[in-house]
């Protein structure tokens, strides 16, 4: 079995809604029992066996469309990968002392120079963006609510999907993957 973090994009936003109870039943459902939710926004840290990356994606998302009639993408991390996201932040200063203010994006494709240089180019704050493979780190000093760099500016800019979660909830689903890695 290998530990995931799974991480559902755009949910309860929007009037996108999903309660937790049903998307833990689902995954019941098709045999992923020992999941476990943080939040409402759709975090996910299970057990899985045989798939992993892109395929543990698609199934997630086929399953959720076709059991919760919701369409929605999953961004997958093995524990590893997501030990790795916490452990490379280059905002180490801002993970300290304003973590509601620093996200992690994990995307589904990791950008490009030229789709950085165009992100960097999209920046209309005083955000701050560094990439790491498929994850971005980003800075919103001014909060994030306010910024003009939004998803869909992400989005649109790396032709990719992503997710944003705040530090705090990065740290917290950290702490539910070596609860279960090594639990006890």
């Amino acid at each position: 079995m290998t530990v995931h973090v799974a991480l559902l994009r755009a949910v309860n936003v929007g009037g996108r809604s999903l309660a937790m109870a049903d998307l833990k039943a689902m995954l019941a459902d098709i045999g992923l029992g020992q999941a476990r939710t943080l939040l409402q926004s759709g975090n996910i840290v299970l057990d899985v066996v045989g798939k992993s990356g892109a395929a543990l994606e698609r199934f997630l998302e086929a399953e959720t469309e076709k059991r919760l009639k919701l369409k929605a993408d999953y961004l997958v991390r093995t524990a590893g990968e997501w030990k790795a996201i916490t452990a490379g932040n280059p905002f180490r200063r801002q993970a300290e002392d304003d973590p509601a203010h620093l996200v992690a994006v994990p995307l589904k494709a990791a950008p490009t120079e030229p789709q950085m240089s165009a992100l960097q180019g999209a920046i209309k704050g005083r955000e701050r963006v560094r990439a790491s493979g498929r994850d971005l780190y980003i800075v919103y000093p001014d909060g994030i609510g306010r910024s003009k760099l939004t998803i869909a500016v992400i989005e649109r800019t790396l032709a990719t999907r992503g997710t944003a979660r705040n530090w705090n909830t990065v740290l917290k689903l950290q702490a539910l993957v070596e609860a279960i890695v090594a639990p006890g």
